[in-house]
């Protein structure tokens, strides 16, 4: 005891309020990280112990791609979604005004599978959102009402991708959210895209899971085509190039409509951007929406954010006073939270077949932040053009 008390004679008042602001964003911090971000750890341990009821039936499904100047990756990821194991099916693949072979592949194509449908959008078709309308002609087509959303550049994990998707479509289901990772590559940019994009679904899943769903993937989505025209479509963000999947389930999406689809099965996965540029362009243009988002969802994401960078603050501010015991039980806070970090992070990523991540949780838990509040402070100007691709 008298030795407790030496140690706080020690600390100045100063001290002790660093050390109470860093503990405090400690336990926000834990908190997002035990109730939300593990909440799809535990759904897929209950799902794995059969405690989820799932879909006895196999309803026909209409799977929606869009597809510009994507003849390369259609050759080589359209046939594994062409030959699922499903027993009805079609897949409706809409050509963005391609200038390259894919119309001609598509031809080849659906003379081998005749479950496979193509229409197109003129290439002199003049909208902010191309892929929004592709999107649109799409759905018009679809003869059945699930609708099961992917990529040109996507390819599921297996032949049970639509099955392990649809399965969640019982009479309240309207949304289902899965997973759209990206195949592994070597390197620092690899390696920020997965830890970003996987990251990104214990977010947005987690959230889901809790009864708040505000975001999915357009690489990975279901929902029904009802929904959609009940919706008036992407009719409230069309001036928006970017929306279709995020600000979509912002708007439709509930705690009683959602559900959220974890098994390795169905995940799909994409080919990754080269270069830090073209992933930081991409990255541009999903922040492009977050403005958008609902108050709560926004609420939600601002203070986990802030927390975060509250939390390194003043960890580097008390190991900068320089007194042992000050230290001390600040390198103690931080590794709590990063323990934390490792194991909700890796287990859940084991979970879904995702790569693990270590060391560099430390550095991308500061770096992504730090792109993000560039890119919304930054970018204002971009912003309002709104003119990024949006491969």
């Amino acid at each position: 005891m008298e030795h407790f008390l030496q140690i706080l004679e020690s600390l100045q008042t100063y001290h002790i309020v660093v050390i109470s602001i860093l503990f405090s964003a400690f336990v926000v911090q834990v908190f997002y990280y035990l109730f939300f971000y593990a909440k799809t750890l535990r759904y897929s341990k209950k799902t794995r112990k059969n405690k989820v009821s799932f879909l006895d039936n196999k309803p026909p499904v209409s799977v929606v791609i869009c597809a510009k100047n994507e003849s390369e990756n259609l050759r080589n990821f359209l046939p594994s979604i062409l030959t699922q194991d499903y027993p009805n099916y079609e897949v409706i693949v809409i050509n963005d005004g391609s200038t390259d072979e894919s119309e001609e592949l598509l031809s080849i194509l659906g003379t081998q599978y005749p479950h496979l449908y193509r229409t197109y959008l003129p290439s002199e078709a003049k909208f902010i959102s191309t892929k929004k309308m592709a999107l649109t002609v799409g759905i018009k087509a679809a003869k059945h009402e699930l609708l099961l959303l992917t990529d040109a550049d996507c390819q599921p994990a297996g032949k049970d991708w639509i099955a392990n998707m649809v399965r969640n479509f019982d009479d309240q289901t309207d949304v289902v959210l899965g997973y759209g990772a990206y195949f592994k590559k070597k390197g620092f940019v690899g390696k920020l895209v997965s830890y970003d994009t996987f990251t990104i679904a214990l977010q947005y899943m987690g959230f889901a899971l809790a009864g708040k769903p505000y975001m999915g993937v357009g690489r990975n989505l279901a929902y029904r085509k009802s929904l959609f025209f009940k919706n008036k479509g992407f009719a409230s963000h069309l001036k928006l190039q970017s929306g279709d999947d995020d600000l979509f389930i912002s708007e439709v999406a509930n705690k009683h409509n959602t559900r959220v689809e974890v098994s390795p099965e169905s995940v799909t996965y994409s080919v990754p951007k080269e270069t830090f540029k073209s992933w930081y362009t991409q990255k541009f243009r999903h922040l492009t929406t977050s403005p958008y988002y609902k108050a709560s969802a926004k609420a939600l994401i601002g203070i986990e954010v802030s927390s975060r960078f509250v939390f390194y603050a003043s960890f580097i501010t008390a190991l900068i006073f320089n007194n042992m015991w000050l230290s001390i039980t600040a390198g103690s806070i931080f590794l709590l939270r990063y323990l934390t970090q490792l194991l909700v992070i890796n287990l859940s990523a084991k979970k879904i077949n995702e790569q693990r991540f270590y060391l560099s949780i430390l550095l991308f838990d500061v770096l992504l932040p730090l792109i993000s509040l560039y890119i919304m402070i930054f970018g204002k100007k971009r912003r309002k053009h709104n003119s990024i691709n949006w491969e």
